[in-house]
């Protein structure tokens, strides 16, 4: 895959239906070059998984998967006292978990019920010395018929990385908020602390939410008026402080093989730099 932010070459052995209905079992070597606002990092791994997936065709209730992962990134950021730019090469292993529940009606397009997942990866990082910090993630969504052809949706999202403080944790695995999959109104992964150049240095804990009425308009079309709020924290347990808001309207084509969605948002309380209009297009709805 080749773009201006992102290359990715990689080779993947996939068996589908190993040793049960959809459980798939992959083994993937890639390397890659990322370029963010943030980071820029350049990395090659290996990895391995075994999953119980869902599909459109057969949707399950519980999935989930169990991992491993071998990683050497060259990554460039900045000092965060000074803005100076730096570069340090990461070794990484990593055993990253998640477990769901889709009590949804719908993969796609949920009008009723509720999602809940979680993710949990402990991970060993050597730059210097070696040492371990683990990274969890809870998410949950749910849809509730308000009218007929409405329909009120939600979600909030937590995280944290304990065991190691944010510097010391390669910039590609610290978490960051912002975005047509985040908070909307905001650039990718543009919400939360900043160097001194103004630029995203990311945290080891995060927070947000989203609300949104998805009502049926004619035909095959639907309006989306949404709320969302996020931020990402230095600590280890998000404080919900400092919240960043953005809200927007949406547009909805229902196609045959499910939405299509444009979403414009502007921040509520934006910072220094950011954009006053986003726009976002996407297939599927937003959670």
């Amino acid at each position: 895959m080749l773009g201006t932010e992102e290359q990715l070459a990689s080779v993947i052995f996939r068996r589908n239906n190993f040793e049960g209905r959809d459980r798939v079992l992959t083994f993937q070597a890639a390397a890659s070059n990322l370029k963010r606002t943030a980071y820029q990092a350049r990395t090659v791994s290996l990895s391995g998984s075994l999953e119980r997936q869902t599909n459109i065709f057969f949707q399950k209730k519980w999935t989930w998967s169990l991992g491993g992962e071998l990683a050497a990134s060259d990554e460039r950021d900045v000092i965060v006292t000074t803005g100076a730019p730096r570069r340090r090469t990461y070794f990484i292993a990593a055993l990253p978990t998640s477990l769901s529940y889709d009590g949804s009606n719908d993969l796609l397009n949920p009008t009723r019920g509720f999602r809940l997942s979680g993710r949990f990866s402990p991970e060993a990082s050597l730059e210097g010395s070696i040492f371990g910090y683990a990274k969890m993630q809870i998410d949950a969504s749910a849809y509730q018929p308000i009218t007929t052809g409405a329909v009120l949706a939600g979600r909030i999202r937590l995280g944290t990385i304990a065991g190691a403080p944010r510097d010391a944790v390669a910039p590609s695995r610290r978490f960051y908020a912002g975005g047509g999959a985040s908070v909307r109104g905001y650039g990718y992964q543009d919400i939360g602390p900043r160097d001194p150049n103004n630029d995203p240095i990311g945290g080891r804990s995060l927070a947000e939410f989203s609300l949104e009425a998805r009502v049926k308009a004619f035909g095959h079309f639907g309006v989306v008026p949404f709320f969302d709020g996020g931020n990402i924290y230095t600590g280890g347990i998000p404080t919900l402080g400092g919240m960043r808001y953005g809200t927007g309207i949406g547009v909805r084509y229902y196609s045959n093989f499910g939405p299509i969605r444009i979403d414009v948002g502007t921040p509520v309380n934006p910072a220094k730099g950011d954009p006053r209009v986003a726009v976002y297009v996407s297939l599927g709805q937003a959670f």
